[in-house]
């Protein structure tokens, strides 16, 4: 596997790539990988020659009281991990190969930023959309892979491709979980020993607000009541409990066709975030 720090480097192995006929698969991400992210890589090696993975925790979406410097780091654990799950070439540019100097514009994303993380975290997806739109600029490969744990990500990533008519084909790969339901989230690793143990409450809420729509309730209100109770047994705090369309992400009365149900939960030292994708 190849390392490449500096934005003329990956391009030189893209354009390498390009002259033998090699088809390109992106997998961007913050590092500290989990098996999450592995899953990304190995999907994206089974359809693709030449695998690029991008580490770079981007400041841009961090807000002013976000853990942009606490945002867990471990580049040779990351490299071991990323060679052992098929990646031909991992790309680790500093914040100043990405932005040398102040940038003089960003995509500012007007769609679908008023619910979910967007709601208390303003700015974050127009820091999300610019970085990966640079990252596309930069490698431009033939696909990129996203996971769906960040599902309101995904969304706006598939709207700004559509917007932009960029030459990307968007996948989006099913959540890794915990053999007990929890999401595999680089955060996971803040929670104490009894948040661990009672995390798993929040797939279970989403699992039961989904067999509620399955069975016939289509109530937005009726379901967002009944899945907010079933949170209020756990030590945390809810950030959000949400039932909206899906990617348009609006708040229907009476629930029909694709359906995303997600959760954000603050625990003493990580907010976690998971969904759960159905059709009504």
């Amino acid at each position: 596997m190849i390392i490449q720090e500096t934005i003329k480097g990956i391009r030189e192995e893209v354009k390498s790539a390009r002259r033998k006929k090699r088809t390109v698969g992106f997998v961007p991400t913050m590092g500290f990988l989990h098996e999450g992210h592995l899953s990304l890589i190995q999907a994206a090696k089974a359809k693709h020659d030449l695998v690029v993975v991008s580490i770079f925790v981007n400041p841009l979406q961090f807000g002013p009281n976000e853990d942009f410097d606490r945002y867990p780091r471990d580049f040779e654990r990351d490299e071991q991990l990323a060679k052992e799950a098929g990646a031909d070439v991992l790309f680790y540019p500093s914040v100043t190969e990405m932005y040398p100097k102040e940038m003089p514009m960003t995509i500012h994303v007007t769609r679908g930023t008023d619910v979910l993380c967007g709601a208390s975290r303003p700015g974050h997806f127009d820091g999300v959309a610019t970085v990966v739109m640079k990252l596309f600029q930069i490698v431009q490969p033939d696909e990129a892979f996203f996971g769906q744990k960040d599902a309101q990500q995904v969304a706006i990533i598939a709207n700004m491709i559509e917007a932009f008519n960029v030459p990307i084909q968007l996948n989006t790969c099913p959540t890794i979980r915990e053999e007990d339901g929890l999401a595999k989230s680089s955060r996971n690793v803040y929670l104490t020993a009894e948040e661990r143990q009672e995390a798993p409450i929040i797939y279970q809420t989403l699992q039961y607000g989904a067999k509620r729509i399955q069975a016939g309730e289509k109530k937005r209100e009726i379901i967002l009541a009944e899945m907010k109770e079933r949170l209020l047994s756990a030590s945390g705090r809810i950030d959000y409990v949400e039932v909206l369309s899906y990617p348009s992400l609006k708040q229907p009365e009476q629930l029909s066709g694709r359906i995303i149900l997600a959760i954000a939960y603050f625990y003493q030292h990580a907010r976690l975030i998971d969904n759960y994708i159905l059709e009504a």
